[in-house]
Order: structure tokens, then sequence, then C-alpha cells
């Protein structure tokens, strides 16, 4: 009974992240390409919660000796591929957003000059 508790207690954050993420999506406060890796993660997370034999497995497979720590780095490397996916997908956005700052400069320049041409225009005319 205390096998099942313990996985019943390490089930509930990976639920709750699956219904935080999924709430999100569906209030449109996510994309649903950036929810994926936390879906991902949150399932990944449930499956070894609810299933411990699997973490047991896994750790001894890797010469762990506390199959639940197995969980824990699991958890551990998808918050940093998703941390990492995110750092990508920011530092794309960064230079998206110098390029478009660096073109409106150029389009404002040159709107300045064609309104001074057409003052000066106006002034001759």
């Amino acid at each position: 009974m205390m096998s099942f508790l313990t996985n019943l207690l390490a089930a509930i954050p990976a639920l709750l992240l699956l219904l935080v993420v999924l709430e999100l999506v569906r209030r449109r406060r996510l994309r649903e390409k950036y929810a994926l890796l936390w879906i991902l993660t949150a399932v990944v997370l449930l499956v070894l919660s609810l299933w411990r034999g699997i973490a047991d497995s896994i750790a001894i497979t890797l010469g762990i000796a506390y199959g639940p720590a197995v969980i824990f780095a699991i958890a551990g490397f998808f918050f940093i591929v998703v941390l990492l996916h995110y750092s990508t997908v920011i530092s794309a956005l960064t230079d998206r957003t110098t390029v478009l700052a660096q073109q409106l400069a150029l389009v404002e320049q040159r709107l300045r000059k064609l309104e001074q041409e057409r003052q000066s225009d106006d002034s001759l005319g």
C-alpha cells in the first residue's frame, strides 16, 4: 500500500503539469508547438511515476542504486532540453527583432527623406 501511495504522490505533480499545460494551450497562452515538449515531459514523468518498475529497470540498467532517483534525473534532463529549446527560440527572436528594428529605421529614414523632398518641392512650386 505504501508503494501505491508513493507512486500516487509522485504522479500528482506530473498530472498537474500536464493539466496546466493543456489549460494554457486551451486559453491560447501557450502555443501548441511549444507545449509539445512540456506535454512529453509530463507524460514521461507520469508513466515513470505510476509504473515504478520502469524506473527501477532503468535504474538497474544505468547502475543507479535508488530507482526513484531516475524519475528526478529524467525530469531534470527534460527540463534542460525544454530550457535549451526555449533559449534557441529566444535567440532567434532576438536576431529577428534586431533585423526588424534595422529595417524599420531604414524605412523611417526613407520616409523622412521623402517628406523633406516634398516640402522642398512645395516651397519651390
